[in-house]
């Protein structure tokens, strides 16, 4: 049954025109290619008009293809406004007024449009100028951040303080100030036991802040009303941005929908940069330059070679005196208003300190504390370093931020790992990060300067006493025990035939991530780390300080009473209930917060607390010895084979006895997990092991080894060669670096065909991916990955040089000439690789301008194809829905 409807009908459609309209509607909206119930692919047949000819005219294709040229030109020049206006005026003009700004004249801000209009270093004003818009919005979206965070976390106590004294409504008894404070009511349960805690030292300055909240609190609920208008004005009518931003997209703010609705965003986002510039960089600046030229402190400021960003933060700084000063006095005249804008000013200005000083100042010093403790053993100076700082202050700063930052990360990752292991409370005084309650941003608004500067001093005493004790100390240890050991060779010497750098990248990108990813160098050290804990416990009788007593509590209920007696002996923790104690059990297996556990105090419990932390020192010390000792010793033994007595950089050697040591470590492991099951087993295990370490050994030559070598070597001479080496001179080629330099480029294609479309290769690489190195299929992976790619790139090498060494001196052209196609055979082939799929390309979008012009003018409707049986069934007869307009 074919049902038919024409555009000028006004009867109802029948039902199977209405399924027909309803799936097409349906696979519109969901984008769906197959029957959900059957997997077919659905499919349409076009039905064209019956005076439609076989071909089309050539005035027809003409029209269309002229049509489709000005879409393009129109498009064309309205993305190139769009990138003219965003990458274009945006930054030079935020670049050109940051230096009118800057400049300190006033003839600057008269010739400010002249400048604009200036064609002088229009590149390196506009990438500056990108920097420049980059840092307004960034700073825009963080104050934006920061309102909601004040918004939802609530102001500070000393912003609110005065607003509530002073707006509590007077009564008829005096007034609500004479009134007598509620009392506090008690603390809460779960903080009862961390009241309790006689491991947590009381801090006078922090029981003055929560006596001050309690008592605060007590009135709190009194002036909810009167602080109604104080908070009215930092919240916004939601349904109102909810529908702004429905309609304002990225296309349409961008002007990437093909309307001039963005030339209004460029002009507010002009005036934004302009206002932020003014506001956040000029004034703290010339504040800061004032001051220092007033303290006398230039000399000092600009022997730093940041004088521009230590002009500023010194800015900042007497600005945010000045807020604090300001806001007292608004507070003491009671101008609220300006009390509390004054407030939230000081506010923005002491949380960008404090993100300064947190993410840029301690991780600089870190970086540098590391650089100075491991100078000998580098055989450096701190002559040196001031030279290297004095002839690239940049990325000296750069290079030491980077390395605090790696230090930092890596010291909060293995804290984080001591609290899977220790007891809940035993780092009572470091932050827990996987914390869902842990929000610095709140704790920078509500916390004083002087807990922040507290925390900041602990921190760099903590963090650098570390640093003697595991890199300044076992390097004099070294040097005194081992005088010859020392100090690591790490010059690069540029006539040498392998490139360290290409090396180095390699070992940083692909060996040492390799390793580090392994889980089993997580887990190895998380057994370490309670290892060494349950010795340290038993040896100094702390086990229930690092541990608990979640094991004796659950093996022996009938001990609760001596335990209780024991502890009220000792001055410790009544041990909670069974089933609170159940319950927090519960939560730390859940993977909760739990702040606090109870424990066994033994006697003399302060000296033991000495004598733990004399052993972790002693602990570490030793680890840091064999950490700088063990992998670079066993590299050497091993790399003196090959290289002789030959310097090498010692980040191959202590990259190579780093993964000796693994395996080794690895190996007897697995060999001590074997030991229980029998020696048949054990042989079982070892075969089987064998045949896949050989299957390994055979897919890494293959995807390790050949296909990056080719990789490495295809690039050498299509890129490299052509342009670095003339042609009156002769190439020279290294295999080792090529190869080096081909696994880069094999991991970032892998990685690009990863995050690409599907295709053949990604699926291989993926089903090779989640089969793993136990499952490896050795059949699969050389049929399917390596000959495909081997053979391709064998013949994008050979092809070629049979070209030009085979065929071309047949035909007898000078030696000059075949000079020439030798060297440009690689680049030319390339381009005309490019060229043809350009050609297919363009060919294809043809193919589909002339099916686009037939279907306008030809095209009266579609067929849906229906799902038919490829058994050996007798067909049955289907029918079809169509539709005509």
């Amino acid at each position: 049954m074919e049902s038919v409807i024409r555009s000028s009908s006004s009867l109802p459609l029948p039902a199977p025109l209405l399924c027909f309209h309803s799936l097409v509607q349906w696979l519109k909206h969901s984008r769906k290619e197959y029957c959900e119930l059957c997997k077919h692919r659905f499919a349409f047949t076009p039905i064209y008009s019956p005076d439609m000819p076989s071909r089309l005219p050539v005035q027809d294709i003409f029209a269309g293809l002229v049509t489709s040229i000005g879409t393009a030109i129109r498009y064309w020049f309205h993305y190139t406004l769009v990138a003219f206006a965003w990458l274009g005026v945006v930054p030079l003009t935020a670049c050109r007024i940051y230096k009118c700004l800057f400049t300190g004249s006033v003839s600057s801000l008269l010739t400010l449009p002249l400048d604009m209009l200036s064609t002088e270093n229009l590149l390196a004003d506009c990438l500056q100028g990108c920097f420049v818009v980059t840092c307004t919005l960034c700073a825009f979206i963080s104050l934006v951040w920061l309102r909601e965070q004040i918004v939802h976390g609530g102001a500070p106590l000393w912003l609110e303080q005065n607003q509530h004294k002073n707006d509590i409504p007077v009564t008829g008894n005096g007034g609500a100030e004479n009134q007598p404070m509620p009392a506090p009511a008690e603390p809460p349960a779960e903080n009862a036991a961390a009241a309790e805690a006689p491991d947590l030292p009381a801090d006078p300055a922090e029981e003055m802040e929560l006596d001050n909240e309690d008592e605060e609190d007590g009135g709190a609920e009194d002036v909810a009303d009167a602080n109604n208008g104080a908070q009215d004005d930092m919240n916004w009518n939601a349904l109102e941005w909810d529908r702004a931003a429905e309609e304002l997209t990225w296309e349409r703010m961008l002007g990437l929908d093909g309307s001039l609705v963005f030339l209004e965003h460029v002009f507010w986002v002009v005036s934004l940069n302009t206002l932020f510039i003014l506001v956040f960089a000029f004034c703290p600046y010339h504040i800061g330059h004032f001051s220092v030229v007033g303290l006398g402190f230039e000399e000092y400021v600009r022997a730093s070679h940041f004088e521009g960003l230590v002009t500023t933060v010194v800015g900042y700084v007497l600005l945010a005196i000045t807020l604090i000063v300001c806001h007292g006095l608004a507070a003491l005249v009671r101008f609220q208003r300006s009390r509390r804008l004054l407030g939230v000013c000081y506010i923005v200005v002491k949380v960008s300190l404090l993100v300064v000083v947190e993410i840029g100042v301690f991780p600089l010093i870190c970086g540098w504390w590391l650089d100075i403790c491991s100078l000998e053993m580098f055989d450096a100076s701190l002559k040196d370093r001031e030279l290297s700082f004095e002839s690239a202050p940049g990325t000296t700063m750069f290079l030491h931020w980077l390395v605090g930052m790696v230090y930092v990360f890596y010291f909060a990752s293995f804290i984080l790992l001591l609290r899977e292991v220790l007891r809940p409370g035993v780092l009572w005084f470091l932050r827990n990060l996987n914390d869902p309650d842990f929000n610095p941003v709140q704790e920078m608004i509500h916390l004083p300067i002087y807990r922040h500067l507290r925390r900041f001093i602990l921190s760099v005493v903590v963090f650098g006493s570390i640093v003697l004790l595991m890199l300044w100390l076992p390097i004099r240890i070294i040097k005194h025990i081992f005088p010859s050991f020392l100090p690591y060779n790490v010059m690069l010497y540029s006539d040498a035939p392998v490139s360290e750098l290409s090396l180095e990248l390699l070992l940083l990108q692909v060996v040492l991530p390799a390793l580090l990813e392994q889980g089993h160098t997580r887990q190895w050290l998380k057994g370490l780390v309670r290892a060494w804990t349950v010795t340290a416990g038993y040896l100094l009788d702390l086990h229930s300080y690092l541990l608990g007593d979640q094991e004796d509590n659950e093996n022996n209920g009938n001990q609760q009473a001596n335990n209780n007696n024991q502890q009220a002996r000792n001055n410790a923790i009544p041990v909670v209930g069974e089933g609170l104690h159940a319950a927090h059990q519960a939560i730390l297996q859940q993977g909760g917060p739990v702040g606090f556990q109870p424990y066994h105090r033994p006697i003399k419990f302060p000296l033991r607390i000495v004598l733990l932390i004399l052993f972790m020192c002693v602990t570490l010390l030793l680890a840091s010895l064999v950490c700088l000792t063990l992998p670079v010793f066993t590299g050497r033994w091993l790399m003196s084979f090959w290289t002789g007595s030959a310097k090498i950089h010692e980040l191959y050697t202590a990259a190579c006895g780093l993964y000796v040591c693994w395996l080794s470590i690895r190996a007897i492991t697995v060999l001590l997990a074997w030991m229980p099951q029998g020696r048949r087993v054990i042989l079982l295990k070892v075969q089987e092991w064998t045949l896949m370490i050989l299957k390994t050994l055979i897919v890494a030559v293959l995807l390790a080894g050949v296909i990056p070598l080719l990789l490495g070597l295809l690039f050498e001479l299509v890129i490299v060669a052509p342009l670095r080496v003339p042609l009156d001179q002769t190439p020279l080629f290294y295999p080792w670096q090529d190869w080096a330099l081909g696994v880069l480029h094999a991991k970032i294609i892998a990685a690009i065909t990863l995050m690409g479309p599907q295709w053949w290769l990604k699926t291989v690489i993926e089903q090779v991916y989640a089969n793993g190195i136990r499952n490896i299929d050795l059949h699969f992976i050389i049929r399917k990955l390596a000959a495909p790619v081997i053979a391709v790139l064998l013949l994008s090498l050979c092809i070629p040089y049979v070209i030009a060494v085979g065929i071309v001196p047949l035909l007898g052209v000078t030696m000059e000439m075949q000079n020439l196609v030798q060297r440009r055979i690689y680049p030319f082939l390339l381009m005309v690789v490019v060229l043809m799929g350009i050609l297919f390309f363009q060919i294809r979008q043809f193919k589909r301008l002339y099916e686009h012009i037939k279907n306008d003018k030809y095209l009266v409707g579609q067929r849906l194809v229906n799902y038919e049986r490829k058994a050996g069934k007798p067909s049955t007869t289907t029918h079809s829905s169509s539709v005509q307009e």
